[in-house]
């Protein structure tokens, strides 16, 4: 099978999916916006071919490339992992001819306000929403929802540009900051308390091959707003307690709902005093390498696991839910630059079994924003067998660690 791939070098982990067609046994061409010279000799050997293109979100340029490749040979797949080149790929790939995730499929699990009324109409419980492009409409929903509130891009990843909007006041300051006075079109959600957690997927012809369940420390809005907090990500073993059967129900309901054919999956969702709800849905695998944590907790490769559904429309490799995984984010104490750490020795001689890998930028590297996400400074991943027991060492790790900057 002879694969295209868009954008094989940046993300740093978008090699890791080039790696996992190859090794299912797919001629990987890439399309991607370095030079190829830029390409390291590893990443070359798993490439079949190499197309440098301006911008892959240039559907128009993307697409000229595309029909460049096909008037050489036959291309079976064309495949997108990072968000923003999910609906340009899936609309090149109509244009092209070539099966994949459908535009329908793409836009619905970009476009948070349309995705939330397609499931509300397919019995999916989602916390109350609307598209909002003017004054008058935010007053309206915040009227009718009642605060606080959410605001966010219809079409964001993460929590970027996310904000809480807690009464009259801060709305009237977010409705000029976001631009809703001058009619740019925002998600507008009502704020759902409770338990923030996430459930992936690698999905095969509609049915879920491969899934995990992880859980936020705390949310990830309040994480990334939040600094002098250590959040962490937990992946668990216990996938068969009857308390997650009601979120793979809902998973199973998204995914038929959205027409979700073969794809990587990543669903947030919350648990609090109202129940179960569904929060938003990508069409591809989660950022921040957390399937690096799947594959360690679960000792496959869930890379390899993604080629072979893609090339062979099946899985392998049952997982072993042998471990749990984490990773810890830790926060420099300012933005600046790193001087220097405190707590490390204790940490590997306490839990060195456990660990993984970790990050550790010299001193002199410049920190990032903490809204830059969990991997954005320093980090560490672990593994134990014991959920529990896993969520007590990253505690113990966000109190000892210390990330200096000044």
């Amino acid at each position: 099978m002879h694969v295209l791939f868009i954008e094989p070098k940046f993300p740093t982990n978008q090699r890791q999916f080039v790696r996992g067609l190859q090794a299912a046994g797919a001629r990987v061409t890439g399309i991607g916006e370095a030079p190829i010279e830029h390409l390291d000799d590893e990443l070359k050997g798993w490439l079949y071919g190499y197309e440098q293109i301006g911008s892959v979100c240039d559907e128009g340029a993307l697409l000229d490339t595309v029909r460049r490749v096909q008037a050489r040979e036959w291309v079976d797949r064309m495949e997108a992992t990072v968000e923003a080149h999910i609906l340009p790929a899936a609309r090149v790939r109509q244009a092209a001819g070539i099966p994949g995730t459908s535009v329908e499929t793409a836009f619905l699990c970009r476009d948070k306000p349309a995705m939330k009324e397609v499931l509300r109409k397919n019995g999916v419980a989602c916390a109350a929403s609307d598209g909002v492009s003017s004054a008058d409409e935010a007053r309206a929903f915040a009227a009718r929802v009642g605060f606080p509130i959410i605001l966010k891009p219809r079409s964001g990843a993460g929590a970027a540009d996310t904000e809480r909007i807690d009464n009259a006041a801060q709305l009237e300051r977010a409705i000029h900051a976001h631009g809703i006075d001058r009619g740019h079109s925002v998600a507008a959600e009502e704020f759902v308390e409770g338990h923030e957690g996430f459930y992936d997927t690698v999905t095969v012809n509609g049915e879920i091959a491969h899934d995990f369940m992880s859980h936020y420390y705390p949310g990830v809005l309040e994480a990334m707003r939040t600094r002098w907090i250590t959040p962490y990500v937990i992946t668990t073993n216990r996938l068969d307690v009857a308390g997650y059967d009601e979120v793979k129900v809902m998973g199973r309901r998204v995914n038929r709902a959205l027409g979700i054919g073969t794809s990587a999956t990543h669903m947030e969702w919350f648990f609090g005093p109202k129940g179960l709800k569904f929060a938003e849905i990508g069409c591809r695998p989660p950022g921040v390498s957390v399937w690096d944590l799947h594959s360690a907790a679960n000792e496959i490769d869930l890379y390899r696991e993604w080629g072979m559904a893609i090339v062979h429309g099946r899985a392998e490799s049952p997982p072993s839910r042998r471990y749990a995984a984490a990773m810890v984010a830790l926060r420099p104490t300012r933005d600046g630059r790193i001087s220097g750490y405190e707590g490390v020795e204790e940490i590997q001689r306490r839990y060195g079994e456990a660990i993984l890998d970790a990050h550790l930028p010299p001193p002199g590297t410049p920190t990032q924003p903490i809204e830059a996400g969990y991997m954005a400074n320093a980090w560490v991943r672990l593994r134990h067998p014991d959920y529990d027991a896993l969520r007590e060492i990253c505690g113990a790790i966000g109190q000892t660690i210390k990330v200096y900057a000044d």
